[in-house]
């Protein structure tokens, strides 16, 4: 047997960091003596064990790894050269300290991407509800766009029908409708005081026939008391209703007036 096959596993082991200090400082004193051959094999041999952190299966060390780890270092502890002679002999193989070493690096990766992708996915979560705020956002806004175009050309088409609407009470402020025969009905206002607790404006359209009021749209005046309210399938005909009238009812409306009348307006 050469010389470098007699330092083979005494260089194997050194670069896993497993030998006492006898056989340490033998293996040191012939690396120093400058052997290129055994300088090369424990720079492939530290190599080896670098990259077996890689290699590592996802796994706890076996009760009889850990046994025969604790055995070791009890005997390692007990001290005297023979002793420890008998203990070099029987001492666990390189690679079973560096299967040891990769499940500890697996392990310590594992809780650390783990948490990595558990923050990923709360941004995630947090970004699709942004985003999801904003899109309903947008359609809102989208609504209230075309909702102000559909009464813009009611207003402005010749075809449409302007009937004011005077208050019961002197001190409140006048309203005023258009109603076009084909693209609905339009009730707007301001400076109209904001209804009682729980309560809302109701528009009622009353028919000639004296048929009982029709109940339709309901709605809030805003902070400055500005409202408009559409009501886009109004009845075919003007000519079947007689006037426009606005109540103050519950919240959701009502089936029928449950108070007097604050706005009434003839419709010719």
């Amino acid at each position: 047997m050469s010389t470098h096959d007699q330092f083979r596993e005494l260089i194997e082991a050194y670069a896993l960091g497993s030998l006492d200090s006898a056989d340490r400082a033998v293996i040191e004193a012939h690396l120093a003596s400058g052997c290129a051959e055994c300088a090369k094999a424990l720079e492939e041999a530290r190599w080896i064990v670098s990259q077996l952190a890689h290699l590592a299966p996802a796994a706890e060390p076996s009760d009889m790894l850990k046994g025969r780890l604790l055995q070791t270092v009890r005997a390692e502890a007990a001290g005297g050269p023979g002793r420890q002679e008998a203990v070099r002999g029987a001492a666990v193989p390189w690679w079973l300290w560096a299967g040891v070493a990769a499940l500890l690096l697996f392990s310590a990766y594992s809780t650390w991407n783990e948490r990595h992708l558990r923050d990923a996915v709360a941004n995630l979560q947090r970004q699709a509800e942004a985003q999801r705020a904003e899109r309903q956002k947008l359609e809102q806004q989208l609504r209230a766009a075309k909702i102000q175009a559909h009464e813009a050309m009611i207003w402005s088409d010749p075809k449409s029908v302007k009937i004011k609407m005077p208050p019961k009470d002197p001190n409140m402020p006048q309203l005023e409708a258009m109603w076009h025969p084909e693209m609905g009905l339009v009730v707007r206002g301001w400076k109209v005081p904001s209804p009682g607790e729980k309560r809302v404006l109701q528009l009622w359209l009353i028919p000639k026939t004296g048929g009982k009021p029709m109940p339709s749209v309901t709605f809030w005046p805003d902070a400055d008391g500005t409202f408009t309210a559409m009501v886009e399938n109004p009845p075919d005909a003007l000519s079947d209703t007689q006037a426009l009238a606005i109540t103050e009812e519950p919240m959701g409306g009502s089936p029928q007036p449950t108070s007097a009348p604050m706005w009434v307006g003839g419709v010719s």
